[in-house]
């Protein structure tokens, strides 16, 4: 979830298109594709980044309907979002913000009750195992630890945290390896696939093309104070 204090407004910037006005208060969901986004939408910010199947009891619906899309706050709890980012911008310090967000998450659970189907302890299991391993060929043998099929495994694992099981565990290799990048540890690349997960080279340089939009020779020249955030023309 991201607030924009600034302005009433925050900018999406499409690849080779015209920038476009959007609600200054925005679910967004979870990414399997970049996005960029406008650096005077920096300005006075605040958020909520949720631990994975942590949104599912603020959603009205299947977390995986937000997937690789941006939503209004406001289509989502209503006016009482217009609320709490008054409220924000009229706080006057950082933890007093803090203090008002939290207050109000904690109001907002405790007032909504969610369908067991996006809380089960199997999304919990998975999640630690895929932490542990994340790794296509683990699908398939958590889905079998569990006692699910891997369809119905796959389904309820998309509808609580947004990504399909092996789209999660893609994500989870490129995410070890733009960390390994952003440390400036000095290996070859193909070992760092291997380390990563990857089957070979190849296979790393296409994942981290298809996640970033870059090779990761860019992403090393770069790289900032944020991982997952470069410069681009």
């Amino acid at each position: 979830i991201i607030l924009n204090l600034a302005r009433d407004f925050l900018l999406d910037c499409p690849e080779g298109g015209d920038d476009l006005r959007m609600p200054p208060a925005l679910v967004v969901g979870a990414r399997s594709v970049y996005e960029i986004i406008h650096s005077s939408d920096l300005a006075d910010l605040i958020g909520i980044v949720f631990t994975p199947g942590g949104f599912a009891p603020f959603a009205s619906d299947a977390v995986d309907l937000f997937t690789n899309c941006s939503v209004a706050l406001d289509a989502l709890w209503g006016n009482s979002a217009t609320s709490l980012r008054d409220r924000l911008r009229e706080s006057t310090t950082p933890h007093a913000r803090l203090q008002c967000l939290e207050a109000y998450l904690a109001r907002h659970l405790t007032a909504r009750s969610l369908p067991r189907a996006f809380t089960r302890p199997e999304v919990a299991f998975a999640l630690r195992q895929f932490n542990s391993a994340p790794s296509i060929a683990t699908v398939r043998d958590t889905a079998g630890s569990i006692g699910w099929s891997e369809r119905r495994f796959s389904q309820v694992f998309r509808q609580a945290v947004g990504l399909s099981p092996k789209t999660w565990c893609r994500v989870q290799r490129f995410q070890r390896a733009v960390h390994q990048l952003h440390a400036g540890i000095d290996i070859p690349w193909t070992q760092l696939a291997l380390d990563c997960g990857y089957y070979d080279q190849s296979h790393f340089a296409n994942d981290f093309r298809a996640f970033s939009g870059i090779d990761a020779t860019t992403y090393s020249a770069r790289r900032t104070r944020w991982a997952n955030h470069v410069p681009v023309d």
